[in-house]
Formats: C-alpha cells, sequence, structure tokens
C-alpha cells in the first residue's frame, strides 16, 4: 500500500527534444495527493508536451514520472487510463453522433473487466456489467446536470455542454489523477464559473487529485493550490497562487518585460 504522504506524481527532470528543439528542459515538481495543481505559461512553454508525456503519446528522453510511486516510463498509452489517469483535451475528442449516455460509458469502459470474446458473445456477466456501467453513467450524468441530454447526440449540443460531457467521460474512468488540457477554451463568463465549481467537486466530493493546464488565469488562480510556471521548457517558478501571481520570472513571461519589483 503506498504512503498516503508521498505525491501522487512526481515529474522528475524531465526532457524532451524534437530533433534539434528542447520542449522540455529538465522539468521537475510534485502533485500531492487530493491538491488542485494548476501549470500555467505562456504559448510553447512545453505544458501540452507534459500532459503528452503523463499520457504517453511522447517519450521523453531523460528524467522520469512517478505515478504512486512506480515508474511509468515503460507503461503502455493504453494502460495508462487503467492505472488511475484521466484526461480531457483541448479539441473535444469525442464521438458526436453518439448520445451523451454513451460517450460517458466510453470512460467507464477502461475500468471493465469483459474480454473482447464474452463481449461479442453477450455473455450474461458482461449484460450485467454494461447495466452497471449504465447506472454509473447516469449517476454522473445526474451530478453533472446532463441527464436532460442523455439520449441526444453530442455533436448537436452547444459548445459549453460538450466540454461537460468530455469532464463527465473523464471522471466515468474513476480517475485518481485528472489531466484537465486547457478545459476553459471556449466558454463564456457563466460556464467559466460553472466549470470551477465542477473541478472542485470533483476533488472534494470524488477525492480526485487534479493537473490543470490553462490560459485562463482567473480560472487557475481561483481553483488551484499549487501553480507550476514554467517559460521556454523550463520551471521558472513553483508555489501557491499568491506567490506566483507576484514571481517577477512569472510577471515577465507573461508580459516580456522585467517586472518592477
Amino acid at each position: 500500500m503506498s504512503n498516503s504522504a508521498e505525491p501522487l506524481l512526481s515529474v522528475r527532470g524531465v526532457t524532451v527534444r524534437f530533433g534539434g528543439i528542447v520542449a522540455l528542459d529538465g522539468v521537475g515538481f510534485d502533485v500531492k495527493r487530493g491538491d488542485i495543481c494548476g501549470l500555467i505559461g505562456p504559448n510553447g512553454a512545453g505544458k501540452t508536451t507534459l500532459f503528452n508525456c503523463l499520457s504517453r503519446l511522447y517519450q521523453y528522453q531523460a528524467g522520469d514520472i512517478l505515478f504512486e510511486g512506480k515508474s511509468i516510463t515503460n507503461t503502455p498509452t493504453h494502460q495508462i487510463a487503467g492505472m488511475g489517469m484521466g484526461r480531457t483535451f483541448q479539441n473535444l475528442a469525442m464521438f458526436r453522433t453518439m448520445p451523451v449516455r454513451e460517450n460517458v460509458m466510453v470512460g467507464a469502459h477502461c475500468r471493465s473487466s469483459a474480454g473482447f470474446l464474452a463481449s461479442a458473445l453477450r455473455l450474461p456477466s458482461v449484460s450485467a456489467e454494461e447495466a452497471q456501467l449504465r447506472d454509473k453513467a447516469r449517476k454522473i450524468m445526474d451530478d453533472l446536470d446532463l441527464t436532460q441530454f442523455q439520449d441526444r447526440p453530442v455533436g448537436d449540443l452547444p459548445f459549453g455542454i460538450q466540454k461537460r460531457v468530455e469532464f463527465a467521460r473523464a471522471l466515468a474512468a474513476d480517475p485518481k489523477l485528472l489531466l484537465l488540457d486547457e478545459p476553459a477554451a471556449g466558454l463564456n463568463h457563466e460556464e467559466l464559473s460553472d466549470l470551477a465549481r465542477l473541478i472542485r467537486d470533483a476533488r472534494d466530493r470524488l477525492g480526485i487529485t487534479v493537473l490543470l493546464v490553462e490560459h485562463h488565469m482567473s480560472l487557475v488562480m481561483s481553483v488551484s493550490d499549487h501553480i507550476v510556471a514554467l517559460n521556454f521548457g523550463r520551471k521558472i517558478a513553483e508555489g501557491t497562487p499568491e506567490h506566483i501571481q507576484k514571481h517577477p520570472d512569472v510577471i515577465e513571461a507573461y508580459l516580456g518585460a522585467p517586472a518592477n519589483v
């Protein structure tokens, strides 16, 4: 059993190169269990590259990433969700012609135990498990105010609702760590407030740890316990929202000029 004081996620000196370009340069930080950790930085800072390393979409040339104290370096991409890492994407990655309910159930399937043959033959064990997944999807849709849309194709819904469906699908996988990649992109002010509430609620009610990549600073500052700032692939600051807001290197990274402090 893992030590509860141990970080859920530990990024240790991760370096990623694409040809002659260094996208991440020895980046390291920890995310504590139950924390909401914001990952910020200007465009090209390396935030999405790091997310793609966590999802095992990218290989890193140096360093290591530990999840619950175990290295994920040799973990295949398709096993990441089963380990307890869920993710949303900048560009909505859903089945647009499928109803909301089925999209949410897709998230839960990574935790199902039925094999391909059993599913193909529709064995009784599969039917029972499918009923459980349907119940789980129904509860999540209730919690996220999506029940009224459950039979509608996702592609027919307003953008803000589609974002909520993707959030629901990520929660359906029972993640220990939820990776949110630009969840506020394209949302209006009211939808931003709803998103902040959903993120905090997922942490408080479900005990989920969150790593949030976001350009919308008011959202990051309002929900994060801890923030890591990157620029040109390097970590330039780390600490509480109050500390980050006043940090001269962060101010310079965003404004392009030294801060007068």
